[in-house]
């Protein structure tokens, strides 16, 4: 990732506006899943596969593609799985052509047509960078890839009720969907270059730019069909501070932050220092400063200058993508160190993440009331051997 600067046009978001947007219910709020032991940087059946050096182009990183294939194929069948295949040289690769392969996972409603569905993408980068020998990258990006898998699992339940719920005639209207990007080669081998760096984010892009739907779709094109691109990139490390980018997409931005306020007023965020388990051991009940992820929520228009981090986004943004970037800045202290690893992920702020991201793919797709209870575990009280439920 590297900073740069571009004058930003309003383009076709004006046109998007009226898109909706339902906000969640306290008590759908309450109900949202977290990762439990599925997070654990050892053992978690998401997570402790990713953490691993996946350098595009090497075993490593085809078992974390195979990692997610196999994840799809278990827990989310009813979704849309495709690879998407390209090769380039790259400066360390001595004229060899290295491949590149971007995993897809799309989520439509039932019966809908390829191009008539409008998607809310999630997106993270799965390869690991070159150097150091033996960099893990777990907030760049193995967290952010456990992440979105868990919010798929977490919603499918939701989506399924919802769409069981509507009218057949009225699927017609509810042509709204969900796609996954896990993306390859956005990391440079050598240097950040226009061409060393988003690999795989380049090639699809530009593939999807000229793979039309049919003649009457509402969509002409794949990247038509995206109405917001949400990037996530080193997250997972103590007190993150993320800007709003742009203004297009500002309004997104907004409804992620009330719906991190709304979490943190229920104490449902583990990193904040109001959450529950903190406030029981304190003597002093009394709430403390919160510290926000999102911290321009209140920027105004005119305090958009047209600064953004160059990442995976970016060939997506240049053909008129919408895009929602959630990334720190400043970056975590372990960027690119080899410092960034499992054990030095904080696994609150992980969890965090994961809930809020949830959140607002949940109102996005308006899930609200469609979210069960969690189930609770029954426990076993060894002097009157019978179960109680906690």
């Amino acid at each position: 990732m590297l900073f740069a600067f571009a004058l930003l046009s309003l383009g076709s978001w004006l046109g998007r506006l009226a898109y909706a947007y339902q906000d969640l219910s306290d008590e759908t709020l309450k109900k949202l899943p977290g990762p439990g032991d599925d997070f654990d940087i050892k053992k978690g059946s998401i997570l402790a596969p990713i953490l691993v050096p996946r350098v595009s182009g090497t075993e490593g990183n085809a078992a974390v593609r195979q990692h997610f294939v196999d994840f799809f194929k278990t827990h989310l069948p009813e979704w849309t799985i495709s690879l998407h295949n390209s090769t380039s040289t790259t400066p360390v690769s001595n004229g060899k052509e290295v491949p590149f392969v971007n995993l897809i996972a799309t989520r439509d409603p039932p019966g809908t047509a390829e191009g008539d569905v409008s998607r809310l993408a999630l997106v993270a980068h799965y390869d690991s960078k070159y150097t150091p020998t033996g960099f893990i990258g777990a907030t760049d990006s193995a967290a952010p890839c456990a992440m979105i898998l868990h919010v798929a699992r977490s919603i499918e339940a939701a989506l399924a009720k919802k769409w069981a719920a509507t009218p057949d005639d009225d699927l017609d209207a509810e042509h709204r969907g969900v796609q996954i990007l896990l993306l390859d080669g956005e990391e440079a081998f050598k240097s950040w270059t226009d061409s060393d760096s988003l690999y795989g984010a380049r090639a699809l892009a530009e593939d999807w730019e000229t793979s039309f739907h049919m003649a009457s779709s509402t969509y002409r094109t794949p990247l038509d069909s995206i109405e917001l691109f949400l990037l996530l990139d080193l997250l997972g490390s103590k007190g993150p501070k993320v800007p709003s980018y742009f203004k297009t997409t500002h309004w997104a931005y907004k409804h992620m932050a009330n719906a991190e306020q709304r979490l943190r007023k229920l104490g449902l965020i583990k990193s904040s220092p109001n959450h529950d388990t903190k406030m029981a051991k304190r003597e002093n009940k009394k709430p403390r400063a919160e510290r926000p992820f999102l911290t321009e929520a209140a920027k105004g228009d005119d305090a958009f200058l047209g600064g953004f981090v160059q990442d995976d986004h970016v060939p997506f943004m240049a053909r008129g993508v919408e895009i929602l970037h959630i990334i720190p800045s400043p970056f975590p202290q372990v960027w690119h160190n080899i410092e960034d690893d499992g054990e030095h992920l904080d696994m609150d702020t992980v969890e965090d993440w994961t809930k809020l991201v949830m959140a607002f793919t949940a109102e996005w797709m308006e899930l609200d009331g469609f979210f069960d209870a969690p189930a609770k575990k029954l426990t076993v009280d060894a002097e009157k051997s019978e179960f109680e439920i906690p």
